[in-house]
């Protein structure tokens, strides 16, 4: 028996044989950046999930998480991938304690599942979560890669919502941390370290949440520009104010024309800012009021208001606005910029200006209120020939989020690119700390060999 037949064996016993994936033709459906695992396999419990990764340290396999892939194209080219331990399985809903405001479930199960799940239950509830492709996106993809959407200017990231773990860290043991209630610890915070760790220091199996109850309204405004600077200096009031929105994203014309949501465009209309707010009907309405009078001070030309499912439908058109680009746009590059909050105009003026003279069409989308700007680089479908131009633009782009105490990371883009650029952009002091913490957490290093910063 050769040494992938008995590996195939041992991954059998331990998750039951239709529960392992060897076929080829199968495989090639999970190809990260033109790499194929050698078997895909899928746990049921975190016993299975710590007999598997035990198995591949024992064995020097290395091995790649996996939700439903939502995800998958962020971080480097992977070095190597033996096993894809999907946690599909792992869908459980483990303890709903709504008079508590408290969440524990699997990691496998979609954020849309488990909103649907809360908002059943008393006058409802949610998890403050608004990450893209929320439909299919699991717990444990979004905390892995700590993915947030628009929302997290008023209700932060999964870092600001977890209050405990159970994972599976590389030696097999099954580490538990944080419960339903905080405690102060001492040492790592197990809890914390692994958001965002892009699955390169274990496997997140459980996770407890904090919940709210879902609010009395919600709503939409949406108010329309000629100039950036007028845009900018709406936001800047708006972020200066009293006013509590929970989001508000500055995009431009491209973005606009772009989003899978119908709207009337206004000839003069360059920038658009969008504001989200939740609460009581009377506060909102007045926030709005107070808005669309602060909007004349700027030139405002054109004012509208959302209210129930047309608010939905826009802001979940703009969480995932990616997949109406990928239909036109199969080159797509996204990237992600971060810098001080104060120079969102600033920057969003000089990536124009950059972009412009590269001669790229660009959709813009800006998280005004946490210094985030999301940047769609409309490559067309002959990339071949602009790869050269968009390899030194993405270059251009990173120092400018750099001068402006930030950096820029592609979050998704054509395996040629990936090829010829860091994703995680310019190489900083805090990649020498997440070296260290991998070779003490995993230094067989098995867990994601080359997909995180610094290429560990």
């Amino acid at each position: 028996m050769s040494k992938m037949d008995k590996l195939f064996s041992k991954l059998k016993e331990i998750v039951g044989e239709a529960n392992v994936i060897q076929d080829l033709d199968q495989l090639k459906g999970y190809t990260i950046d033109g790499k194929k695992p050698r078997f895909i396999v899928f746990p049921g419990k975190i016993e299975e999930v710590s007999r598997v990764v035990a198995l591949a340290n024992q064995q020097h396999l290395h091995i790649i998480p996996r939700g439903n892939g939502t995800k998958m194209e962020m971080g480097g080219i992977p070095k190597k991938m033996d096993i894809l331990l999907s946690t599909r399985r792992l869908n459980r809903i483990t303890d709903n304690d709504c008079e508590n405001l408290t969440l524990s479930a699997e990691c496998g199960i979609t954020l849309n599942e488990v909103q649907k799940s809360l908002a059943k239950i008393g006058k409802g509830y949610f998890l403050p979560l608004d990450p893209p492709f929320t439909e299919k996106a699991t717990l444990g993809g979004i905390i892995a890669t700590n993915s947030s959407g628009p929302k997290r200017l008023l209700y932060g990231t999964a870092r600001d919502l977890i209050i405990g773990t159970k994972s599976v860290f590389p030696n097999g043991d099954i580490v538990v941390s944080g419960g339903k209630t905080v405690k102060n610890v001492s040492g790592y915070d197990m809890c914390k370290l692994l958001i965002g760790s892009h699955g390169t220091l274990g496997v997140l199996c459980e996770m407890t949440f904090k919940l709210l109850p879902l609010p009395e309204k919600e709503a939409t405004l949406m108010l329309s520009f000629a100039k950036l600077e007028d845009a900018n200096g709406f936001a800047h009031q708006v972020r200066s104010s009293q006013l509590i929105p929970s989001a508000m994203e500055i995009l431009n014309a491209k973005a606009i024309q772009h989003m899978r949501y119908s709207m009337t465009i206004h000839s003069d209309l360059n920038y658009m800012v969008a504001v989200a707010l939740e609460g009581v009907t009377e506060s909102i309405d007045r926030q709005i009021a107070e808005m669309k009078e602060m909007g004349k001070k700027y030139g405002v030309f054109d004012a509208m208001s959302l209210d129930s499912g047309k608010h939905l439908a826009f802001w979940n058109a703009l969480r995932d606005f990616s997949l109406g680009l990928a239909e036109h746009y199969p080159n797509v590059v996204s990237l992600k910029s971060n810098f001080l909050i104060s120079r969102c105009g600033e920057i969003l003026r000089s990536y124009e200006t950059i972009t412009e003279e590269s001669g790229t069409d660009c959709a813009y989308i800006c998280h005004a209120g946490n210094g985030i700007l999301y940047t769609y680089l409309l490559t067309g479908k002959s990339l071949k020939s602009k790869l050269d131009t968009i390899v030194e633009l993405i270059g251009r782009l990173t120092t400018e989020a750099v001068k402006n105490e930030g950096n820029l990371v592609v979050e998704s883009s054509p395996l040629s690119i990936k090829k010829k650029v860091d994703v995680w952009g310019q190489s900083r002091s805090d990649h020498l700390v997440v070296r260290r913490l991998k070779e003490q957490i995993d230094p067989a290093g098995i867990f994601n060999v080359g997909r995180f910063v610094g290429g560990i």
